[in-house]
C-alpha cells in the first residue's frame, strides 16, 4: 500500500488533446494502449443500502473508501478487485486479483469464497459484503490515455458513461449512456510525493477542478435518471 495525490478537472476536448502532445515528449504512453493510444477501463462499483460511497464523496468526508471490480477492453485477462481510501488529501488504493468464475460467484450473490481466499483484501470483502450488505450499484465505462513516469501518472479520460442493463461486465455491447458532453475530458494527475514543475505548468490554465464529483457520482445520477425514465414510461404505457 502506498499514499499518493490525485488531482481531478474537467477540461475541454482541445485542451486534452494539446495537453497530451505536451506531455509525449516527456513520459511513455501506457503499455496498455491500443493502436488509437487509448484502452477501455470498465468498473463495477459496490455501495450499501445507504449509499455511503455516493453520499459522503456528495458531502465531502475526508475519510471514506469504496470497492469496485475493475478490468480492461471486457477482457478477463486481468480482473481485480480495488479498494481506494481517501486519508485528508491522500489517496491509497490496494488490489486482489480475481477470476472471471469469481465474478460470476459475486454477481450472484455468492460471497462465501472470499472469506477462505489468501488475499487479504478479498477476506475484508467479505466482511463488508455481509455486515454492510455491499452489493453492486452501476457500471463505469471510458476510454483512457494514459501517460507514466516513475512515480507520476496523467490520465485523460473520454467518453464516461454509465451502463445499463445486467451487469455483464464481459459484454462489449453493453448499453450506455454518456455521464459527460462529448467535449468533456476528465483529466487525473497522480503523483506520490510531488509533482514536477514541468508537469505541473502542463495543466490547462482554464481546467475546472472536479472538487465534488468523481465517476462513480456521475454515473450514479445518470442511472438514476434513466431508471426514472423509465418507470415513467411504464406508468404512461399502463395509463394508456
Amino acid at each position: 500500500m502506498s499514499y499518493r495525490h490525485e488531482w481531478k478537472y474537467l477540461i475541454n476536448a482541445p485542451d486534452a488533446a494539446l495537453l497530451a502532445m505536451r506531455v509525449r515528449p516527456l513520459m511513455a504512453r501506457d503499455k496498455n494502449a491500443g493502436p488509437r493510444g487509448e484502452y477501455h477501463v470498465r468498473s463495477l462499483y459496490f455501495d450499501d443500502c445507504w449509499q455511503s460511497a455516493y453520499w459522503e464523496k456528495e458531502a465531502g468526508i475526508l475519510n471514506r473508501r469504496k470497492y469496485r471490480i475493475r478490468l480492461y477492453n471486457c477482457s478477463d485477462g486481468l480482473i481485480r478487485l480495488e479498494r481506494k481510501r481517501k486519508h485528508d488529501r491522500y489517496i491509497e488504493k490496494e488490489c486482489a486479483l480475481l477470476s472471471r468464475g469469481d465474478v460470476e460467484r459475486l454477481l450472484e450473490g455468492d460471497y462465501g469464497f472470499l472469506l477462505k481466499s489468501g488475499q487479504n483484501l478479498l477476506r475484508e470483502f467479505y466482511f463488508e459484503c455481509t455486515s454492510r450488505l455491499l452489493r453492486p450499484r452501476v457500471i463505469v465505462d471510458y476510454e483512457r490515455e494514459c501517460y507514466a513516469e516513475d512515480d507520476v501518472r496523467i490520465a485523460l479520460d473520454r467518453h464516461v458513461r454509465a451502463g445499463f442493463g445486467a451487469f455483464s461486465l464481459f459484454d462489449r455491447a453493453l448499453p450506455a449512456c454518456e455521464a459527460l458532453p462529448a467535449d468533456e475530458v476528465i483529466l487525473e494527475v497522480k503523483f506520490a510525493d510531488r509533482l514536477p514543475g514541468v508537469l505541473r505548468s502542463l495543466l490547462p490554465p482554464g481546467s475546472r477542478e472536479l472538487v465534488a464529483a468523481s465517476k462513480y457520482t456521475l454515473c450514479c445520477d445518470v442511472a438514476a435518471r434513466e431508471h426514472a425514465n423509465d418507470r415513467m414510461e411504464g406508468v404512461q404505457w399502463k395509463a394508456r
